[in-house]
């Protein structure tokens, strides 16, 4: 997992996947329309989404293994829990199709993120995590980007 400020992007060196990535990232703003964009064909992707965050207990612990996720508001603030996925009891298997296994929810995260305008999470395969969490008590309508790379260009 990283976490990091988007104006740090370029110290990473993850390579051209992870370049195009945070290129597109960059131009993005809370007004882009909701919705698919392809960056790379199926390689290098993201979902562009608008939706109300939800408290801890509505909400699904989850990991991937084709592709790593770059995750980033455009509007509003994000919490995450992270957890290591190797300790977690599946709830759902591993759809191929969807590159998504769901957990049973640990009483304890070994991680809380808030991320916000101006920074980003990335998840590796081995990193379950849950987005979509209100920031304490308080709902908000968000406006995000999940930027997915397959793990291998990386």
């Amino acid at each position: 997992m990283i976490v990091d400020k988007l104006e740090n992007s370029h110290k990473y060196p993850f390579g051209e996947a992870w370049k195009k990535a945070f290129e597109f990232l960059n131009s993005l703003s809370s007004e882009t329309e909701d919705g698919k964009y392809e960056i790379q064909g199926e390689d290098i992707y993201a979902i562009v989404m608008s939706y109300e965050t939800v408290l801890r207990s509505d909400a699904m612990l989850e990991s991937h293994k084709k592709y790593t996720d770059i995750q980033a508001t455009l509007r509003g603030v994000e919490g995450f829990e992270c957890h290591y996925r190797d300790s977690l009891i599946v709830r759902e298997p591993y759809d191929v199709q969807k590159d998504i296994e769901f957990y049973e929810t640990e009483a304890r995260a070994h991680s809380l993120l808030n991320i916000s305008v101006g920074y980003f999470a990335m998840f590796f395969p081995h990193d379950a995590h849950m987005p979509c969490l209100a920031v304490g008590i308080k709902k908000e309508h968000i406006k995000k980007v999940v930027i997915k790379i397959k793990t291998e260009l990386l």
